[in-house]
């Protein structure tokens, strides 16, 4: 997530809702526990799955899930298939079979080989560590720790505090762009650093979000903050490429913002890096805008019309020169929007006639 919440959920953020305090199968995981058992759980079947299982039972039916099953199941030695809405117990005592060449930095072999399921398959996997009593849900190559509701809510109230000043920061890197565009005085640094910081806050809040799944219920208040916070900054990063991009063409801000998804945690505070991702070499390079951030903040302004703008005037600051009657000669513009363009730039104008360039 990146992604804004709570639309539509990524499967992963399905399963952990189906793993969250309360439900079904969290309530048969519980059990495993209390028991002193482990287990590896698969929630999913089909050809993936025969090709790395030997042994054990398939039920001629999938039998309707309950805990109780799940936990008796649990007490002989193999694996546990589900089928993926986890409603419905698939095979039992399974001796699972994955790739040894699947890289895997797991320690035990419970875990190593949940791991190396998750990757070979693409199905979600649990495992119960019968020793720590800790369940770890593996999605191909990520995992996630279900850990007590209590400990996850203190987590996320913490990463919420982190995510809440990211998001201010955001605010007046945006609020310093526009002054900077109002002034002429834009570089790609100046870029950088805000999609940066909205590349920071889509990570932090992905993070949480996915602590916040596994509240279940508990979780709502959570994901109202989060949503707030993290409302409007896809838009914001995609609307800032096409400001910046050497064309306006929409494929290639698409795919700076995908080079910027690859990079890695290390590489994601490193401005150099964000620019070289972004394709701006030279961070200290002067750059004209073209205006679609701006005019994204126009209200009831179609964007058809944003686009025959930035066609006819090229950048912001002939935008912002033209008259009404120029203005007008856009398809789309008439008298009326013409003259609350003029105003809303004049607006622009007059808040930064007092600004004095700072350091972010």
């Amino acid at each position: 997530m990146l992604r804004s919440v709570p639309h539509a959920q990524s499967d992963h953020q399905l399963t952990l809702e189906r793993l969250a305090p309360g439900s079904a199968l969290r309530a048969g995981l519980e059990r495993i526990i209390q028991m002193g058992k482990g287990a590896i759980i698969v929630l999913g079947d089909g050809p993936g799955m025969d090709a790395i299982s030997s042994g054990g039972f398939i039920f001629d039916h999938p039998i309707p899930y309950t805990p109780a099953k799940l936990s008796e199941l649990a007490k002989m030695d193999g694996g546990i298939v589900l089928d993926e809405s986890g409603d419905h117990l698939i095979r039992s005592n399974v001796h699972f079979v994955p790739s040894n060449e699947i890289r895997t930095d797991e320690t035990g072999s419970r875990h190593r080989t949940a791991q190396r399921i998750a990757i070979q398959t693409g199905y979600p996997v649990v495992a119960v560590s019968e020793g720590r009593r800790i369940v770890t849900a593996y999605f191909e190559d990520q995992k996630v720790e279900l850990r007590n509701p209590t400990e996850i809510a203190g987590r996320v109230n913490q990463e919420l505090q982190t995510l809440d000043r990211l998001r201010r920061r955001l605010d007046e890197a945006e609020v310093s762009l526009t002054q900077l565009e109002m002034t002429g005085l834009v570089t790609y640094r100046a870029v950088v650093t805000l999609v940066q910081r909205a590349e920071l806050v889509r990570r932090v809040g992905s993070s949480i979000e996915n602590q916040v799944v596994q509240l279940g219920d508990e979780g709502r208040l959570a994901y109202i903050q989060l949503d707030d916070m993290v409302r409007g900054v896809d838009h914001l990063r995609f609307i800032t490429m096409r400001d910046y991009t050497s064309t306006r063409r929409v494929s290639q801000a698409n795919a700076a913002l995908h080079r910027l998804d690859a990079l890695d945690e290390s590489t994601v505070h490193d401005p150099g890096e964000i620019g070289r991702a972004l394709g701006f070499d030279e961070l200290d390079e002067p750059v004209v805008p073209r205006g679609y951030r701006l005019l994204s903040k126009v209200g009831r302004l179609p964007e058809t019309v944003r686009e025959e703008l930035v066609r006819h005037f090229k950048t912001l600051p002939k935008m912002m020169k033209a008259s009404i009657e120029q203005l007008e000669r856009v398809e789309g513009i008439g008298a009326t929007r013409a003259d609350y363009l003029t105003h809303y730039f004049d607006r622009l104008h007059t808040a930064a006639e007092s600004w004095a360039p700072q350091a972010l």
